[in-house]
């Protein structure tokens, strides 16, 4: 199960700048790759020391280096030194309690994201990761949780230079990246749709306490999904109208179509909220229904009897002289009566649509 609330009672007396990882660790090590390019030429490695974390000299073109693990410190101690990341910044990407947010430091934009990926198996809940993006004036370095191939389409582009990438500056890498990210939210909320739809039939052939608990489960992943998307409307419309010297006009447009799937996205899961609070209404309605049509019955039932037990009350009696008991046709004469009771009630009841 995802933690929800992120323990951060160990950063609790130290300086700022403090360099603690907060939050679970999601990767057995961390991986490092650089990959540089620019319209003619690409090379890639994976880094294995400290001293390769850095910007080759000998390149003008755009260099890329993404970071999967945050759990060792001095990674990213070392990675702060060599582009001159403040440790306040480094501070942030290693609380991955963070709230989506961008930040415009003038030498370079940080950029705090979340990443959800979801589970074919409706018990499974969401798994989210925070993206840390650092977007400087030839180089772009990315940080993720975990190792994931959300990335991998993006690298494929680069190495065989088809698209804009190869042409373009590292906004635009960050542009792809985000794209990416925000491409993901749709798969996610797409499986969301197909289990809200399945708990929606079921709501309406069989209601169990299962399915409140899954409709309750369901409006607690909205919630986390909608407190990660509503900050990345911001963070993208300040990449569309910002006017820093890190971001091409040209790149605007692309920024813009970004914009629009997240406003996209705020739509959808707004109507998925709103979709599971009236489902929610409905199996309340559905199991105070259920509860009435017993209680009918049962007072139908008790209805019925109350005559039959004054009759069975009266003849109970232990009189002397009471005609009907010595009569011989008495008892006969006694379920005709209760019979003929019966029947009128239950046709008074009908001819009143009570049954």
């Amino acid at each position: 199960m995802t933690k929800r609330v992120k323990k951060q009672s160990r950063k609790a007396g130290l300086p700022p700048g403090t360099l603690i990882h907060i939050g679970d660790v999601l990767s057995d090590q961390i991986k490092i790759s650089l990959m540089s390019y620019d319209e003619e030429h690409v090379a890639e490695r994976s880094i294995s020391t400290l001293q390769e974390c850095r910007l080759p000299e000998d390149f003008p073109g755009i260099t890329w280096i993404n970071v999967e693990g945050l759990h060792e410190t001095k990674i990213l101690e070392q990675l702060g030194a060599n582009f001159g990341m403040h440790p306040l910044i480094l501070e942030d990407i290693l609380n991955t309690a963070q709230r989506p947010k961008i930040e415009d430091l003038g030498k370079y934009i940080f950029i705090v994201l979340k990443m959800f990926n979801n589970h074919e198996d409706k018990a499974e809940e969401l798994e989210s990761e925070q993206v840390s993006i650092i977007l400087g004036s030839n180089y772009v370095v990315s940080f993720w949780e975990k190792e994931g191939k959300t990335l991998d389409p993006i690298r494929e582009r680069i190495r065989s230079g088809k698209g804009r990438l190869r042409k373009m500056g590292p906004d635009y890498l960050t542009y792809a990246i985000i794209d990416a990210i925000v491409d993901s939210y749709f798969i996610v909320l797409e499986q969301l749709g197909e289990k809200i739809e399945f708990y929606e039939d079921t709501l309406v052939s069989k209601p169990t306490p299962q399915t409140l608990q899954a409709i309750q489960h369901l409006k607690r992943e909205m919630i986390i999904l909608r407190k990660s998307v509503w900050p990345l409307r911001e963070i993208v419309g300040f990449l569309e109208r910002t006017e820093s010297n890190l971001l091409d006009d040209s790149v605007g447009i692309y920024f813009k179509d970004v914009y629009d799937h997240t406003i996209q996205l705020i739509d959808t899961i707004e109507t998925f909220r709103d979709t599971l609070s009236a489902m929610l209404d409905i199996y309340l309605s559905s199991i105070s229904n259920k509860m009435n049509e017993v209680m009918k019955v049962l007072t139908v039932i008790a209805t019925l009897f109350m005559p039959l037990t004054f009759l069975a009350g009266v003849y109970g009696m232990n009189f002397t002289f009471m005609p009907e008991l010595k009569w011989e046709y008495g008892y006969l004469m006694f379920w005709i009566l209760i019979a003929i009771t019966v029947v009128l009630m239950l046709i008074y009841f009908r001819k009143k649509k009570w049954l």
